[in-house]
């Protein structure tokens, strides 16, 4: 999930694929709600560090919010349950460097729907890092 700075989601993507078993408690589970719930632990570290990549900034069970803050604070929040550091570090350094080319793009309006292309890239990342 990417989150603009008013606290609004502007991309949001699951990788079924990437969860290595599906348990019945995570049918239940809002993720949006969970990592909504998760970024006022992001706002409070953001402030603490110089690093744009947060690292697991929440837990929920047996689920972990990793974060990354850009420098527009934009925030890309990844719920997981595999504890994969270097795969998660690389997939956000990876999607940030899309989104910043999706925002460089002179015929992309910041409040329009995200293009299929970015969706596009972000999926394959999902499936090349995890």
């Amino acid at each position: 999930v990417i989150v603009g700075t008013d606290d609004k989601p502007i991309y949001q993507a699951e990788f079924p694929e990437a969860r290595s078993q599906r348990r019945e408690d995570t049918l239940h589970l809002n993720q949006l709600t969970v990592i909504h719930a998760a970024l006022d632990m992001v706002d409070e570290l953001v402030w603490g560090t110089q690093a744009m990549y947060l690292k697991q900034v929440d837990r929920f069970n047996d689920f972990y919010v990793s974060a990354f803050v850009t420098a527009s604070h934009a925030r890309f929040m990844l719920l997981h349950d595999a504890r994969n550091e270097d795969g998660v570090k690389q997939f956000f350094t990876d999607a940030y460097e899309a989104y910043v080319r999706l925002l460089m793009n002179p015929f992309f309006d910041s409040g329009a729907k995200v293009p299929a292309s970015f969706d596009q890239r972000i999926r394959l990342l999902g499936k090349k890092h995890f």
